[in-house]
């Protein structure tokens, strides 16, 4: 019987203004990585190698580099966003993008970014998943997920500003947003997730009293899914929906908004935090942490964060090359 094939990864540098080049590099770094998977790192040579000096460390020889145009005007300064670092990492992203379009790569690894110089760069999108979407042409439902630990958690709405966010909550968004993670988890090997979705206003709404959106939108829902299979229940009241997830009681939460899952997420496990691209056909995930441009160049950056998504993204895209029809669209 033949070996079975590594997955091949692309890892894309991040912001060079930021940490996630040495990041990337002290992940490219660890030879159990280029055991697991064929790594392709894409971007700049200068950026890789100044992230190489920062880090004081070499990545793996096995590990191939998908060079991208060099900036005109030299590596940008690094702790600070600038249209010319937000062109740099756009570039290589739309570039890894490309690659897993094309069928090239399996899977997706980002080092962070930085959302306002991507946008100074250009993309007009909300967020890079956004971007991404369209890359791939993707039409349906998407959304961000992120996981601490064994705790997933998906949103309804993500970088859209608050005043809007109740407007874009309705059941069919719900729906989507549960139905995503719910598929998710189950090719991450959970065969029948629990899902918690929490409601919008404090206390899930208080009957009525502090909202109905509880009543009307989000509750139906639920009971619409439940109806469906799905074990989904709620609407959580969003203050204790995370207390009883930390417990165990849930194998994900479905916030209505970005920082009602984030706050509590980061408080969880900030460092080892992973953020996941859901809905794209291949695996696409970075580390839950920022650019940090207040210890950039410092070399002091922690690698968990990252280590746990390429661990998943890995794990992600060999099970993906399993299956029969495993192709990128």
């Amino acid at each position: 019987m033949s070996e079975e094939r590594k997955p091949r990864l692309a890892v894309v540098l991040g912001d060079p203004a930021g940490v996630g080049p040495e990041m990337a590099v002290k992940l490219l770094a660890r030879p159990a990585n280029a055991d697991r998977a064929d790594l392709l790192v894409v971007g700049p040579r200068s950026t890789l190698e100044r992230a190489q000096r920062i880090a004081g460390t070499r990545i793996d020889p096995r590990v191939q580099h998908s060079e991208r145009p060099e900036p005109a005007g030299g590596e940008p300064a690094l702790g600070a966003f600038s249209e010319a670092a937000g062109a740099i990492a756009l570039d290589a992203l739309r570039h890894a993008t490309e690659l897993a379009r094309r069928g090239e790569v399996e899977g997706v690894v980002y080092a962070p970014l930085n959302k306002h110089a991507l946008r100074l760069a250009g993309m007009r999108e909300e967020d890079e998943l956004r971007f991404m979407q369209d890359l791939f042409g993707i039409e349906a439902f998407t959304c961000e997920f992120n996981i601490t630990g064994k705790l997933w958690t998906a949103r309804v709405t993500s970088h859209v500003p608050l005043r809007e966010v109740a407007d874009l909550i309705t059941q069919q968004s719900v729906r989507d947003a549960v139905h995503l993670i719910a598929r998710t988890l189950r090719t991450a090997g959970i065969a029948r997730p629990r899902i918690a979705v929490s409601g919008l206003n404090p206390h899930a709404g208080d009957g009525g009293s502090i909202g109905r959106e509880e009543i009307e939108v989000i509750a139906p829902a639920v009971e619409s899914l439940r109806a469906e299979g799905v074990e989904a229940s709620g609407p959580w009241s969003p203050d204790i929906v995370f207390l009883a997830a930390r417990r165990g009681d849930f194998d994900a939460v479905v916030s209505m908004y970005h920082d009602q899952g984030q706050i509590a997420m980061k408080l969880l496990g900030f460092e080892s935090g992973v953020t996941v691209a859901g809905g794209l056909p291949v695996p696409v995930m970075t580390s839950a942490s920022g650019s940090a441009f207040d210890i950039a160049g410092k070399g002091i950056a922690r690698v968990d964060g990252l280590q746990s998504a390429f661990d998943l993204c890995a794990r992600m895209a060999a099970q993906k090359l399993r299956e029969p029809a495993a192709v990128a669209a």
